[in-house]
């Protein structure tokens, strides 16, 4: 099978669906925006070819790519795993008749007021929601609706250029801030209150295969504002109890709905006072290496997995669902240069069985602001074959490895 995959080498680990799609058989072809020059000896190997364009988001230059490779060979799938390439792959996967995830579906994944509304179609439970294209747009919906809201880019991913708002007040300021005054739409919605967690699949020809259920703590949005948090993300591997099967069964309409197909999808998802609640869905892995996360956690390789899914339409491993396991973001206490840490042998003695991998930049490496992300700085990966006492480890690490910083 001949496969295109778009950008190879960025980032890092783009690499791995690369490694996978070789291993699985398929004949990869890169698009990429370096120079082949630039890709490393591994990923050169693990390509037949690769075509350099100066950017993989720019339509017509991928367009011209795809047809100059099928004019030299059949093609059989176009793939990408960065939501900004989503998209743009989408648009030329149709115009060059290549099968895979279409434009409607790519664009449902992404916009949050249309797929909302899709999904409440569908009968699906989502936040009351909108687009806002003007300052009364935004203050009749806040009217209807009631505060606290969210306020966030349409195709936006995470908490990036998100906004909670709680009064009139705020929204006149959001309003300006945001750019909905300047007549720059946004999605408005209603703020759902609860835990919030996340349900990543992996599908074939719209059946569920793989799926792992993952939980915040804290929220997205509080993890993302405060400093002194040591964010957490944790897999379970109780997947099979009773408390599970709501979240289980909204996947399945979500997918449903937007007609996907073949591909690995990410679901966000709360639940509360309210009940269990959509909140959006990426129709692609999973960011900050949480598939990592899931290999740790089930002793196989969801990389390959979803390249031979790709490649020969049927899983090749079962999970082990032996271990529990999570992502601990470590933030420096201020801004400037990394300076040292505290905590780490007492860690290192505590858990180091537990810990599969870990990033401690070097003293003297500036840091990356709060917002950059749960990777930005220092973060380890933990395993245990127990949900509760991993929650535990968790914490103790977070209340004692320190990141110091000036």
């Amino acid at each position: 099978m001949n496969i295109i995959f778009i950008e190879p080498s960025f980032p890092s680990n783009q690499r791995e669906f690369v490694r996978a799609l070789h291993a699985a058989g398929a004949r990869v072809i890169g698009i990429g925006e370096r120079p082949q020059e630039y890709l490393d000896h591994e990923v050169t190997h693990w390509l037949f070819e690769y075509v350099q364009v100066k950017s993989v988001v720019h339509e017509p230059s991928l367009l011209k790519a795809v047809k100059y490779i099928q004019s030299k060979l059949w093609v059989d799938r176009i793939e990408a795993t960065v939501e900004a390439h989503i998209m743009p792959v989408a648009k030329v996967r149709e115009a060059t008749g290549i099968p895979g995830t279409s434009v409607e579906t790519a664009y449902l994944c992404r916009d949050k007021p249309a797929m909302k509304e899709v999904l409440r179609k569908a009968g699906i439970s989502c936040a009351q929601s909108t687009r806002a294209k003007s300052a009364d747009d935004a203050r009749q919906f806040a009217a209807s609706v009631g505060y606290p809201l969210i306020i966030k880019p349409p195709d936006g991913a995470g908490a990036s250029g998100t906004y909670k708002v709680s009064n009139d007040k705020e929204l006149e300021r959001i309003i300006v801030e945001s750019g909905i005054a300047d007549g720059h739409a946004m999605a408005i919605e209603e703020f759902i209150e609860g835990h919030e967690g996340f349900i990543d699949t992996l599908t074939i020809n719209g059946e569920v295969h793989h799926e792992f259920v993952t939980h915040y703590y804290p929220n997205v949005l509080e993890a993302m504002r405060e400093r002194w948090i040591s964010p957490q993300m944790i897999t379970t591997n109780r997947l099979d109890e009773p408390g599970y099967v709501k979240v289980r069964d909204m996947a399945r309409q979500v997918i449903k709905a937007l007609n996907i197909e073949t591909s690995a999808t990410h679901m966000e998802w709360f639940y509360g006072p309210k009940g269990l609640k959509f909140s959006e869905i990426g129709c692609r892995p999973p960011g900050v290496g949480q598939w990592d996360v899931y290999n740790a956690a089930n002793e196989f390789d969801l990389y390959f997995e979803w390249a031979h899914a790709l490649s020969h339409e049927k899983i090749h491993t079962q999970p082990s669902r032996k271990y529990s396991a999570g992502m601990i973001a470590l933030r420096p206490d201020g801004d400037g240069h990394i300076q040292g840490y505290s905590g780490v042998q007492v860690i290192q003695e505590r858990y180091g069985d537990y810990i599969v991998a870990s990033r401690l930049p070097d003293p003297g490496t500036p840091t990356q602001p709060v917002e950059a992300g749960y990777m930005a700085n220092a973060w380890l990966r933990v395993r245990h074959p127990d949900y509760d006492k991993l929650r535990l480890i968790m914490n103790d690490i977070g209340q004692t490895l320190k990141v110091h910083a000036s």
